[in-house]
């Protein structure tokens, strides 16, 4: 996914000899199937985890303006209002906070500022929209990636630097030497050849997949890895007029209404996932869980028969004490699980290269 494959670049530009291999196929897993999204996280603000949102917006720039501006673009987001009073003054102040902390760290650069619309003014530019559903709304900017086109660049880039990166290819085994890993069995999953490859270092960045791997070399590891699906619907353009994206609260987290070419993407849900990891799939409870929630604001109502695609995929949540994958961290963490074996997990997509950059370093430590 994109934290190993930007660990694998970080490494190689590094100078270090880096070899990077993937089970299936590049960005196969959690990092093809996100809300497409390259975003401060404006829901964290109200979970005060101003640090993650800090680093995200400063992420967020860089890959807009420097790193891949060809693939990561500006998308405006509208927020519906549905109380006169206070929370135009709650969520105004809460967006307001979100320009400014990019604003003062420099990122804001090339986004509009958010503005605040009346019920008239918010209709014209999303005419879905019903009159009343909304008594005014507030636009801000993010921006939107195509995560595997993303991915599949960054492993590019890292072979590039002189990484050697294999797909296809799993680990099966740690190589040990004592209590030290020095390497890894892998298995060719076209041929079922199987080779060892030697490292003074491992890093194992597989996302929901963390706690498995960690059990190969023998140990629990620090800390655990919780998988939240997250679904999204894919429906036609056509089937809702807006010239923006939407963001809408729901009774456990938000939901994205995305413009992704000739479609919408609609998501997402947080929900536990206990099952097989490879292939997470959505329930027809989870459809219509989107389908409430967007038709509450629309004028002609979406169906199911209005719904193209579905995908599901699954957040890597550090494991913590709340029942709900909604209240997990988004934040990351860096472990050394035993000698010459480096773990990463948690945190988002936004924020892959200060994930990979955390990694490398304790590596190099």
């Amino acid at each position: 996914g994109i934290v190993g494959a930007g660990a694998a670049l970080d490494a190689a530009t590094r100078g270090l000899s880096t070899a990077l291999v993937e089970a299936r196929d590049w960005a196969s897993g959690t990092s093809s199937r996100s809300s497409k999204l390259i975003h401060g996280g404006l829901r964290y603000l109200e979970m005060l985890d101003f640090g993650l949102v800090r680093e995200a917006l400063r992420e967020r720039s860089l890959l807009l303006h420097r790193i891949a501006p060809h693939l990561v673009r500006p998308v405006p987001f509208l927020y519906p209002l549905q109380h006169r009073i206070w929370e135009r003054a709650y969520v105004g102040a809460g967006v307001a906070l979100y320009d400014a902390m990019a604003g003062v760290t420099g990122t804001r650069r090339g986004l509009p500022r958010h503005r605040h619309l009346s019920r008239r003014a918010a209709m014209r530019i999303a005419p879905a929209l019903s009159r009343r559903a909304l008594t005014g709304a507030i636009q801000y900017w993010d921006s939107q990636v195509d995560d595997a086109r993303h991915t599949m660049t960054v492993v590019r880039t890292a072979a590039r630097y002189g990484a050697h990166v294999a797909n296809r290819t799993k680990v099966i085994g740690f190589l040990r030497q004592g209590e030290r890993v020095t390497g890894a069995l892998l298995a060719d999953a076209e041929t079922g050849a199987q080779f060892e490859v030697r490292a003074k270092q491992v890093i194992n960045a597989t996302g929901v997949w963390t706690d498995d791997t960690q059990q190969l070399a023998d140990t629990r590891g620090q800390f655990h890895v919780r998988a939240s699906k997250g679904i999204h619907l894919v429906v036609p353009r056509d089937r809702l007029q807006s010239s923006t994206g939407m963001i809408l609260r729901t009774p456990t987290s938000v939901l994205f209404v995305i413009p992704w070419g000739r479609h919408w993407i609609i998501g997402t849900t947080d929900t536990d996932w206990a099952l097989d990891k490879a292939h997470p799939a959505a329930t027809a409870t989870d459809i219509q869980y989107l389908l409430d929630h967007v038709n509450a604001v629309l004028r002609a109502k979406l169906s199911r028969a209005d719904v193209e695609g579905v995908y599901a995929g699954l957040r890597p949540l550090l494991w913590g004490e709340s029942d709900s994958t909604s209240k997990l961290s988004r934040e990351h963490v860096v472990a050394h699980a035993v000698p010459g074996l480096v773990v990463v997990a948690g945190g988002k997509y936004t924020t892959y290269r200060v994930m990979a950059a955390d990694a490398v370093d304790e590596a190099t430590r």
